[in-house]
C-alpha cells in the first residue's frame, strides 16, 4: 500500500513516531575532491523538500563531514523547526586521532560526544543516541549505565544500536529490562538486496527485542542502481577513497554476485515502471522488522527518486525472483532447526509460529 512519509511508525518498543524512510546526512560537507558530497546548498534543498513533505527523521553522527560537520550544517538548516524533527547522532569513532579516549564505547567517550554534539547541532538534546560500532573492549555494564545517566539527565531521549554483534545486543537488552535501565528501541545495520546475512540472526533478535531496524546503506552503496556492470569489477584506482566506486571496490561491494542482483533489480524495476533505487529502497521495508531506511543521497533529485520507494508495490512473485538471486547460504543452526527438526519438535502437530 503506497505511503507518505507523514505516515508515522513508531520506533522499536517505544512511542517515538518517525517517518518510514529517514534522510541521512554522510553526505553532508564531506570535504572538497569527494565526488559523493552534497554542495551545502544541495544540502539545504534535500532537508527543506523532506521536512516539506512530512518527513521527520534525520539521520547524522559525530564521525560524519570533516571535524563533525555534518552536525553543524543539520543543526543551521533545521534552526526555527527543531521541535518536530527526530534527530539521531553516534558515537564511538574517532574524532581526535592520537587520542586514546576519544573514540570507543566507554563512559568518557559517551558523555564527551554527546556534549560535543550537542553544541555542534545547537540543540538541548539528542532525540536518538545510537552506539555507531562495537569497539570489542568496553563492558555492556558501563555502556548500559552510561546511556541510562544521559537519559535521566534529559540530553538524550531514546537509545540505539549499530553495527553491534547480535549476541551483545541481545545481552544489553535483556541486562537493561532485569536492572529497570532504559532500553534499546532501534538498531542501525546494513540491509539490502546485496546484503542480506543480517536476516540470520540480527534482524529476528531485533523483533524479539523490541528494536526497530533502520537499514543503511539500502541502495548497497549504490551497487543497486545498476548504475555497475562487469566492467567496473577490479578496475580504477582503488587508493582514491574519493571516488565511490573505489570505495566499494575496496570494502568487497562490487562483486560478480553484486552485479547480478544489480541486473535482476533492473529488470523488476521495469516490470513495475519504478526506477532501480526505488526498488531497492521498497523492498527493504517488505521486511515487517523494517521500521525507517535511511536514505543517503547526495543531490535533491536523488532524494525525490529515492521518496518514490513509498508508492511502490512489488508483488509477491517479483519478490520471489529477487529472492533466488540474492538469497544468502545456509548457516547453522538457523537452517537445521528448520524442516525436518521442526517435524520432529512439533510431534506432527501444527503450533503458531510467535509473531
Amino acid at each position: 500500500m503506497p505511503m507518505q512519509l507523514d505516515d508515522y511508525r513508531l520506533l522499536g518498543r517505544s512511542g517515538l513516531r518517525v517517518s518510514p524512510l529517514a534522510l541521512g546526512t554522510m553526505t553532508f560537507r564531506v570535504g572538497e575532491g569527494a565526488s559523493w558530497g552534497s554542495s551545502d546548498e544541495e544540502a539545504k534543498q534535500m532537508v527543506d523538500m523532506y521536512i516539506d513533505r512530512g518527513g521527520n527523521f534525520i539521520d547524522t553522527a559525530d564521525f560524519y563531514g570533516q571535524m563533525g560537520q555534518s552536525e553543524v550544517l543539520l543543526g543551521e538548516l533545521v534552526k526555527g523547526r527543531r521541535d518536530p524533527m527526530v534527530i539521531s547522532t553516534k558515537y564511538s569513532l574517532t574524532t581526535e586521532p592520537g587520542n586514546p579516549n576519544a573514540a570507543g564505547n566507554h563512559r568518557k567517550n559517551m558523555v564527551r560526544s554527546v556534549e560535543e554534539s550537542l553544541k555542534r547541532l545547537g540543540t538541548d538534546y539528542i532525540d536518538l543516541l545510537y552506539l555507531h560500532m562495537w569497539d570489542f573492549r568496553t563492558p555492556v555494564d558501563e555502556i548500559l549505565r552510561s546511556f541510562d545517566d544521559l537519559v535521566s539527565s534529559g540530553k538524550v531521549l531514546y537509545i540505539g544500536l549499530s553495527d553491534t554483534p547480535a549476541w551483545q545486543a541481545s545481552r544489553m537488552q535483556a541486562i537493561a529490562e532485569l536492572r529497570g535501565w532504559n532500553q534499546f528501541c532501534a538498531l542501525q545495520i546494513c540491509y539490502n538486496l546485496v546484503e542480506r546475512t543480517v536476516e540470520r540472526e540480527m534482524i529476528p533478535m531485533a523483533q524479539e527485542m523490541g528494536l526497530g531496524v533502520s537499514p543503511w546503506a539500502p541502495l548497497g552503496s549504490g551497487v543497486l542502481t545498476g548504475k555497475y556492470t562487469r566492467e567496473d569489477l577490479g578496475e580504477g584506482d582503488m587508493s582514491d577513497i574519493s571516488s565511490r566506486k573505489a570505495i566499494n571496490a575496496m570494502t568487497g561491494k562490487l562483486t560478480s554476485e553484486a552485479i547480478d542482483v544489480a541486473d535482476a533489480a533492473v529488470a523488476v524495476a521495469k516490470e513495475i515502471g519504478c526506477t532501480t533505487p526505488q526498488l531497492a529502497v521498497a523492498w527493504t521495508l517488505h521486511n515487517p522488522a523494517v521500521c525507517s531506511p535511511v536514505v543517503g543521497v547526495r543531490t535533491p533529485a536523488q532524494l525525490e527518486d529515492n521518496l518514490g520507494a513509498l508508492g511502490v508495490d512489488i508483488s509477491p512473485e517479483q519478490m520471489a525472483k529477487l529472492d533466488a538471486v540474492s538469497a544468502v547460504p545456509p548457516v547453522f543452526p538457523i537452517d537445521v532447526l528448520k524442516s525436518p527438526a521442526e517435524g520432529m519438535m512439533m510431534g506432527g502437530v501444527k503450533v503458531e509460529e510467535r509473531g
